[in-house]
Parts: C-alpha cells; structure tokens; sequence
C-alpha cells in the first residue's frame, strides 16, 4: 500500500480468505505470546527488533495491517486484463490458506503449500496446523492438471513430471504420517509410543524438498494426535500434575544430589543419548534454581543437542534453553568447538 501510494497508483485491493480477520484478532490478543514464541524459535535472540510481522516495534501485526477487502470461502475467481484467476481455499499451514490457479496457463500459485523444505504442518508452537488437508490440496493440484508451480518460498517447479514427483511425495509424506498416527491411536498407543515409531517412508527421507530444515515429521505426528485425540498424553500423572520442580526435588532426593544428575547428563551426552540428559539436566535446575553446575551443565546439554540437530525449530528452541542458563549464570558457557561456533552465529 505505502509503495502504491507513493508511486500514485490506485490503491490496491485485497482478497482472502474469510478467516483472515479473525486470525488478525487472534495475533492482537496474543501479541506477547506471539512476539516470545517468535525469539525462542529463532534461538532466543536478546534483541526484540524483527519478530513481528511487520520488522521493527513492539506489535507482532502492525497497526496500519490492510484488512481484506473482499473474503470468500471456498472459491473465487477475479480478473486481471484478459486474464482469469481463480483462488481455491484449503487447509493447510493455517485454516484461511488459499491456493491460485490460472486454469488457461495450467500454472499454481502455491503459497506456503510448497516450500523447498518439509511441510510446516507441525509447528510446536503455533495453532492447530492441517496436514491431512494439506495432503488433499496437492491431490486437488494435480488433479485440475497443474503443470507449473510458483511457490510462496523457493525456485518455480515447471513441468507435469516434475510437478508430480514433488506434490506427489509431499502428499504421500504427510498423508503415512497422519495415517500411522490415527492407526495408533485407534489402536490405544500413547503419544509418547507414537513420537517414537512414525516416520516418512524410507524412499521419501533424502528427498530435497522433504528436508526438515524448518519443522520436521515428528512435530507433525504431535499435531495431529493434538488434532484427534487432545492435550493430554495418556499418563494419568499429566492429567493433574505435580508442578515440576516438586517431581524434580523427589528425583534429587532419591538420585543424592543435584550433582548426580548433572554428572549422569554429562555421561549421556559422551554416550550420544542427548535427548535423556536433557531430562536430567531440566530435572536439576527444576530442583535447584540457583544451582551453578546445574545451570552450565544445561546450558552446555542444549549447545549440543542444537548441534546435532536438523530443523531451525529444533535447533531454535534448544539454542533458547541454552541462552537462558547462560542468562542465569550471566555468561556464556564454553562448550566444544561446534557449540561455541553455534553459539557466536547467532550473534
């Protein structure tokens, strides 16, 4: 709008989805959660500057955001010179997403449906993602006969067989992984034994534009148990718990001390189990605040559970927890060579 209003061209119009508004509702009633969720998935950066939507400031959605002019809800089609568009709603990483299709051009405009990396269907932080939806919407792509694909992030896929390959695989991927995941659940599995048994189909796993740079298929396996089945893990302790820090305080006063859990972390990650010492050392500073070794040993568990890490959600969160034992102990802990280098990237 600014750029067309100093260039003195007509004001643009905007079409969405109907849902838009009420997503722009959502992120003004949760613009701290927004702006906090937003700094630890990009590694807990100090700086507040360029979390929002907008770059600078302290609102998530700026206050000059261009609300829609004109929403639909399944379809629409529009005119630009002699050409016909046509937008087609589906659900995907968020419930208001619209896919393009110029039907003459055989060519889609995909937004976020397509992406170069792993689908963003299972976001840890974020609201409900669909990615049974998702799936559709590549089978509805390439059943109107899509034969070009202009992607909302990364280069154009252009041709019927190569444009089948990936929409193809993007598909198969999440529809195995929401298939599994209600197979189990009908079957009675936790959450926890289903986390750790799906996975993409092996064929699928080195594909490119599968990589989970961004999210990543377990996330998604969580999103759809959180979809079907609820918050709640199937631990009858979960349903109504301790608060942590008094299961944290039991577990130290069974294992002797703080020092022997930290000690125990520390084994775990020399033994490559990353993932159990990062239970410890949250168990430590649970039941210890306060306690130095505790803090450095987290710290230093999360710089290398980053390292080993693929996805920048991933490796965001964990850079975040290490920041902030760092934060407690007010310095930076010295880990082996790739933390440290981990750590100075990230500025």
């Amino acid at each position: 709008m600014a750029d067309a209003q100093g260039r003195g061209d007509p004001r643009p119009r905007f079409l969405a989805h109907e849902a838009v508004p009420a997503r722009f509702e959502r992120y003004r009633a949760t613009n701290g959660w927004n702006l906090a969720i937003n700094r630890r998935q990009f590694g807990g950066i100090r700086n507040p500057a360029n979390l929002g939507i907008g770059g600078d400031g302290p609102r998530f959605l700026t206050d000059d955001v261009a609300e829609p002019d004109e929403t639909f809800r399944d379809h629409m089609s529009f005119t630009v010179g002699d050409r016909t568009f046509e937008l087609r709603h589906a659900r995907g990483e968020t419930d208001d997403h619209a896919w393009g299709w110029d039907a003459e051009r055989r060519t889609a405009w995909t937004g976020d449906f397509t992406s170069w990396v792993f689908p963003n269907a299972g976001n840890p932080q974020k609201v409900q993602r669909y990615p049974i939806e998702w799936a559709a919407a590549m089978r509805d792509m390439l059943a109107v006969g899509v034969e070009r694909v202009y992607p909302a992030h990364g280069l154009p896929i252009v041709g019927r067989e190569r444009v089948e390959i990936v929409l193809g695989d993007i598909a198969e991927a999440l529809e195995h992984l929401a298939g599994r995941t209600l197979d189990l659940m009908n079957e009675g599995a936790s959450i926890d034994e289903i986390i750790h048994t799906v996975r993409v189909p092996e064929h699928l796993a080195d594909r490119p534009w599968l990589a989970p740079q961004y999210d990543e298929p377990e996330f998604v396996v969580r999103n759809v148990y959180r979809q079907f089945g609820g918050w709640w893990d199937g631990n009858a302790a979960n349903l109504k718990p301790a608060p942590e820090a008094a299961v944290a305080a039991e577990v130290v006063g069974l294992a002797g001390s703080v020092e022997a859990l930290v000690d125990r972390a520390k084994a775990l990650v020399e033994a490559g189990d990353v993932r159990l010492a990062c239970h410890l050392v949250e168990m430590a500073v649970a039941a210890e605040p306060e306690h130095e070794g505790a803090q450095r040993a987290r710290a230093d568990v999360y710089w290398h559970r980053r390292a080993a890490e693929r996805s920048l959600m991933s490796k965001g969160v964990y850079a975040a927890a290490a920041r902030e034992s760092e934060d407690a102990l007010g310095e930076d802990v010295a880990g082996d060579s790739i933390a440290t280098s981990i750590r100075g990237s990230l500025g």
